[in-house]
């Protein structure tokens, strides 16, 4: 049974009361979220300037120890540098900063040697271009007094947060979301899963579910390997018998209607492959928070996708929860 997809009467009005929800929460909540964040990495960014001799010694055996420092050393250069900035003005290879970047580690294929010429030319650039206007200590060739330090820490850590903005509501917000569900569902009676125990998905017991695991499916139907399509709650409804699949929910929020646009072919794409692994009578809906306009939905319609409104969660309860 179709919730909203089928309903396209009612998507105007839904989409307005949406945008309300998000914009009411950003308000709220937001400015508290990316507080909390920044508490945080300004703590990370003063124990990255008291490693590297507050940025006066940046030496390879520091940047091994711990590659994910390299953000935090970027967003102390005047100007700011981007990734493929360092890239060309150091001159290593994209991999070795893509690497610290992405994973917080370093290649694994290139001899010691090599490796500590490349992170020497990292740590040269970085103390060569050191913001002398926050790092007020450099020039006169002295440590900084704790405030000095503490009001360094803080302008770093602000530059992180602004590049990292989007990513630092979307969790935010995705974590509410996900809070609201385990409520919505706990109310009526189902247990939560822990991750860890184990439990594959389709083996879930009757009247739980579970946040973020990872379901197993096939890129395409002639495929013979699987990939692990990530899915934010799975839930193994209280009539299940065995062999039935539980309900795949995606929670997705979004703050303007362009950037969902631009998505709105990843839960397509995630739908062919359930569909290729497991069937028609597998059930992939979104729960909605946001801008989504009538072209995200019409779309997702067109592919089969449902959806619920977090506005009218109980929308739920027709999915025989």
């Amino acid at each position: 049974m179709s919730i909203n997809r089928d309903k396209p009467d009612r998507w105007k009005a839904d989409i307005a009361q949406s945008v309300d929800l998000y914009n009411d929460w950003f308000l709220n909540f937001a400015p508290n979220a990316f507080r909390d964040t920044r508490v945080h990495a300004t703590k990370d960014v003063e124990a990255t300037l008291r490693a590297t001799n507050y940025l006066a010694d940046i030496r390879p055996e520091i940047l091994r120890e711990k590659p994910s420092v390299l953000p935090t050393l970027r967003m102390s250069a005047c100007p700011p540098l981007a990734r493929d900035r360092l890239t060309n003005l150091a001159r290593v290879p994209k991999s070795v900063v893509d690497r610290m970047e992405t994973t917080g580690t370093l290649p694994i294929r290139l001899a010691a040697e090599r490796l500590d010429a490349e992170l020497r030319k990292i740590g040269g650039i970085i103390e060569r271009l050191a913001d002398r206007d926050i790092f007020v200590w450099l020039d006169a060739r002295r440590p900084p007094t704790e405030g000095e330090l503490r009001r360094a820490a803080s302008i770093v850590a602000d530059r992180l947060c602004g590049a990292a903005t989007d990513p630092i509501v979307r969790n935010a917000q995705e974590t509410r979301q996900l809070e609201k569900i385990g409520s919505w569902l706990a109310g009526r009676g189902y247990r939560r899963l822990e991750s860890g125990t184990g439990t594959r998905f389709h083996e879930m017991p009757p009247e739980t579910y579970a946040f973020r695991m990872n379901v197993p499916a096939k890129p395409d139907a002639a495929s013979d390997r699987t990939v692990n399509i990530p899915v934010d709650a799975i839930v193994m409804r209280r009539a299940a018998k065995p062999g039935d699949l539980p309900l795949l929910i995606e929670a997705k929020s979004a703050g303007d209607f362009t950037n969902v646009n631009k998505r709105r072919k990843e839960e397509a794409a995630k739908m062919r492959q359930l569909r290729a692994t497991y069937g028609e009578k597998v059930e992939y809906v979104l729960f909605l928070c946001g801008y989504f306009d009538s072209g995200y939905l019409g779309y997702e319609a067109a592919e089969g996708i449902d959806w619920v409104w977090e506005h009218r969660i109980d929308d739920l309860a027709a999915l025989d929860m």
